[in-house]
């Protein structure tokens, strides 16, 4: 089976999601009583967690490259995501018209009609976190509000006239069970590019991804996986072959039982996260 990029796909749905979202924010906020503990795992993709806090059943998605090869059975989580509920995207002229951060949360909590100690203050909280805490050592990093400012600003990375594909997760087929072994059913496919932009959802009333481009050697792949359950999944997938800089908490060495620098950390993406690359068609 032959991966391909989803890029018109992808477009095209994201602009009927600006299209379905003509309504004006506080509506959309309506939707949004679940945003928090549906969103908040990848945000916890980028934390750090105590050594005495236990583990998240949904951060079962990192693995190392030796994992890599036809066969092979991992306990994985893939959660079940529906786009008629999830926050949509705002046209750019709108995003743009409504304040981003954290100084202005009591102004946006109003706004959206949320009250100070509800889940979903502390969800955007902690999305102004991630977004205004400083990038790693050779981290570019912004949380684009609409379609238009995440495309803009990949577009700096690679270049204004670079031409641009985008790969995602996908459901083949899916159960209602989240967590399970999967097995990897075919050779890996690596996606051979010098630099990629990765885009994770993050919790927030409309819809907010936190992009970001990292130095170094990062490997892309696309890998078909079977579950015990029948489920099957084309799945995206990183490695980032170079740890030493990050932060001796981060969850990943958690999960995996290394340390930062001693072996590259790979994980999947959630099928609502998305990865630019420059166009191989270029």
């Amino acid at each position: 089976m032959e991966f391909r990029p989803t890029l018109y796909i992808l477009l095209h749905s994201l602009l009927v999601f600006q299209l379905l979202s003509a309504s004006r924010a506080r509506e959309i906020a309506k939707d949004c009583d679940n945003m928090h503990g549906v969103l908040k795992i990848q945000v916890k993709e980028q934390s750090t967690t105590s050594p005495t806090e236990p583990l998240n059943t949904q951060l079962n998605i990192f693995f190392t490259p030796k994992d890599l090869k036809i066969g092979k059975i991992m306990p994985l989580f893939f959660a079940l995501k529906d786009p008629s509920t999830s926050p949509h995207l705002l046209p750019k002229e709108e995003a743009d018209s409504i304040p981003f951060s954290s100084s202005n949360l009591p102004y946006l909590l109003e706004f959206f009609s949320f009250s100070k100690n509800s889940p979903q203050a502390k969800a955007m909280e902690d999305t102004f976190f991630h977004c205004e805490i400083s990038a790693m050592n050779g981290e570019s990093k912004f949380c684009a509000t609409s379609l238009e400012s995440m495309l803009d600003w990949t577009r700096e990375i690679f270049g204004f006239n670079t031409k641009l594909d985008v790969y995602t997760t996908n459901f083949i087929k899916k159960s209602p069970v989240t967590l399970q072994n999967y097995t990897i059913l075919q050779k890996p496919k690596e996606i051979l590019v010098p630099k990629l932009v990765a885009c994770h959802t993050l919790p927030y009333p409309y819809a907010v991804f936190y992009c970001h481009m990292q130095k170094g050697e990062n490997k892309l792949f696309k890998i078909l996986l079977v579950g015990e359950n029948g489920d099957r999944i084309e799945a995206a997938a990183i490695c980032h072959m170079d740890t030493k800089e990050w932060n001796h908490d981060h969850v990943a060495f958690r999960v995996l039982k290394v340390q930062p620098g001693s072996s590259p950390v790979c994980h999947f993406f959630p099928v609502d996260n998305l990865v630019w690359v420059p166009s191989s068609s270029m």
